[in-house]
């Protein structure tokens, strides 16, 4: 299939190969009848796939003219034109399954979008820049506030690898699948999420500080008090954020509560 000139300030990379395209609809577990978000379509060789293997698609694709062609070529999928930071996902019908070849630049955003929404997807198969992929999918020593955040929401997996070479044109880097499966029961109990939040993201306030100092700062109380704090959630004062485990960052948000 020719493919469409692709729009560089949208960070459009096509890909066409059908093993790869295969893959990331497996790692969704895409089966007949489900219902499924495909974020960014363009040319649809992913839609093509989906098709494929039985689903029901909703494409939600920014780029207008190429709305218009999905449209054209695809009747059978609802094409939605609009910024997927501004889709209602309220709307689709669940249980549901997000699959998407990204623009690198949208993934941060998306991820908290999906995550917050009050109708999240059961599970979400996003190719994303390789580096991002293994920063959600990170273990405490190289954690960050994406990494939390993911986690939190998610048991987050790596998945299949595509290097540029296999994108048109090709990206500057290598892409990986992040596969995000919907915790079915909170993380933890009895917690204040919003509180939890403003601690992690007081800590990650400035990676290169200690966590004594970060939050701190960030939460604007005395640094001795800060110190007792972390003292009574078993956490070094010396420590760096990414050093911690989600278990660490909600002892210390209980013991903050306190």
């Amino acid at each position: 299939m020719s493919l469409p000139v692709t729009n560089k300030s949208l960070g459009q990379h096509w890909l066409t190969d059908k093993t790869i395209l295969s893959q990331i609809v497996a790692e969704a577990m895409v089966a007949k009848d489900d219902n499924v978000v495909e974020i960014g379509p363009g040319p649809g060789t992913l839609t093509r796939e989906l098709i494929a293997a039985g689903a029901h698609i909703t494409a939600v694709e920014f780029d207008e003219q190429l709305a218009i062609d999905m449209k054209h070529n695809f009747p059978a999928v609802k094409t939605v034109q609009q910024d997927i930071l501004q889709f209602n996902f309220s709307e689709v019908s669940t249980p549901y399954k997000v699959v998407a070849n990204i623009p690198y630049y949208l993934t941060s955003k998306l991820i908290r979008t999906i995550s917050e929404s009050s109708n999240p997807p059961e599970i979400a198969v996003l190719l994303v820049q390789k580096e991002v992929a293994q920063r959600v999918c990170a273990a405490p020593g190289k954690m960050s506030m994406l990494s939390v955040s993911a986690q939190y929401y998610w048991n987050c997996e790596l998945g299949i690898e595509v290097p540029a070479k296999f994108f048109t044109p090709p990206p500057k880097v290598d892409s990986q699948t992040v596969i995000l499966k919907r915790r079915t029961d909170p993380l933890f109990g009895d917690i204040d999420e919003k509180k939890f939040f403003r601690i992690v993201k007081a800590g990650f306030s400035n990676r290169r500080k200690t966590l004594l100092n970060s939050l701190s700062a960030g939460l604007q109380l005395d640094k001795d008090e800060v110190k007792i704090l972390l003292n009574k959630a078993g956490i070094n004062p010396s420590a760096r954020p990414q050093e911690l485990s989600l278990q660490q960052w909600f002892g210390l948000q209980e013991v903050i509560a306190n």
